[in-house]
């Protein structure tokens, strides 16, 4: 099995020519379309009745429907020495979910309540599953995909004291997986460099090929060993290192070459009715959530550092 990179033969989801797939809102109305990718149009929407509209000022829709959302708690190198100091957090992947109302489109707000303090950014490579897939193998398993979409797994990191196990609503809470704004396929997923920006500031940054602990063939395989993965199901294949918390007014994007560019703007919220009457667990600010929101400052590189200072206006 190859479980490893670069590939003998490359995938066929990753084999030209580039096809992006998109889903706008037009007139109240949802339509699925195609990114022209050449000629007098290179870069408009062909949108599947045959009209020809501008890509860009389109309200954009989540490109998936999924049953459910599976994420990889860690898969880049960089982010495991960060958080485990080590290149490899753990012997096999692991996993947590995200409900279907967390999804959010290219350009939508991502709300952070007033109760927590930290929210934080990672940007992610998704993974769309393109047909019912269940006991694969690895080597199998790319046959499975549909395509691959920029994401942002953005993260409330007060509920994690009292979440960490299921991570609910420190990943699942309403509009924290923008993703988008297409599906693309035709893609060497494993050429290109994955980066994150708050406010035009480059905050995170890998090349996938380079970083990628477990690749998504061997993701699927693992996960479709028991569950059965269903038609428009998303995979989050995890972040690099230098996850820290953005404010209310701030811009977030992951880029990643290739692929293009899925954004958010962080908009402040009252905290939740119900908070007030004492009820749930309120948010924490430990040892844990600080460590958590925080990072290690010492383990990621000087430049992410210095953006992200620079995107908070502090230099």
């Amino acid at each position: 099995m190859n479980f490893e990179f670069p590939f003998q033969t490359l995938p066929a989801v990753m084999q030209g020519p580039r096809i992006e797939r998109r889903r706008v809102l037009i007139g109240g109305s949802a339509h699925w379309g195609t990114i022209i990718e050449s000629g007098e149009h290179a870069g408009s929407l062909r949108l599947d009745d045959g009209r020809v509209v501008d890509a860009e000022g389109q309200s954009y829709l989540p490109p998936v429907n999924p049953t459910k959302i599976i994420a990889v708690h860690i898969s880049y190198r960089s982010r495991s020495i960060e958080t485990r100091n080590k290149p490899k957090p753990t012997d096999t992947p692991t996993y947590f979910t995200k409900p279907q109302t967390s999804l959010n489109g290219h350009g939508g707000e991502i709300l952070k309540p007033a109760d927590c303090e930290y929210l934080n950014y990672e940007g992610e490579y998704a993974v769309v599953i393109s047909r019912t897939c269940r006991n694969v193998t690895p080597d199998e398993a790319w046959d499975y995909i549909e395509g691959f979409c920029p994401a942002l797994d953005m993260g409330l990191q007060n509920f994690r004291d009292t979440d960490q196990g299921s991570m609910l609503r420190v990943k699942g809470a309403d509009t924290l997986l923008p993703i988008g704004p297409g599906i693309v396929r035709g893609v060497n997923l494993f050429e290109q460099t994955l980066r994150t920006l708050v406010n035009g500031y480059v905050v995170q940054e890998a090349h996938i090929g380079e970083e990628t602990i477990w690749g998504p063939h061997y993701v699927i395989a693992d996960i479709a060993r028991h569950i059965t993965l269903c038609p428009g199901d998303v995979i989050l294949m995890g972040t690099p290192c230098h996850s820290r918390s953005v404010n209310a007014g701030d811009t977030v994007e992951c880029e990643i070459s290739g692929l293009g560019r899925v954004s958010g703007t962080v908009v402040a919220i009252d905290a939740p009715r119900a908070s007030a009457l004492g009820v749930g667990h309120a948010p924490t600010d430990s040892p844990e959530v600080k460590r958590v929101a925080c990072g290690f400052d010492e383990r990621v590189p000087e430049h992410l550092k210095d953006n992200l200072n620079k995107a908070r206006g502090n230099a």
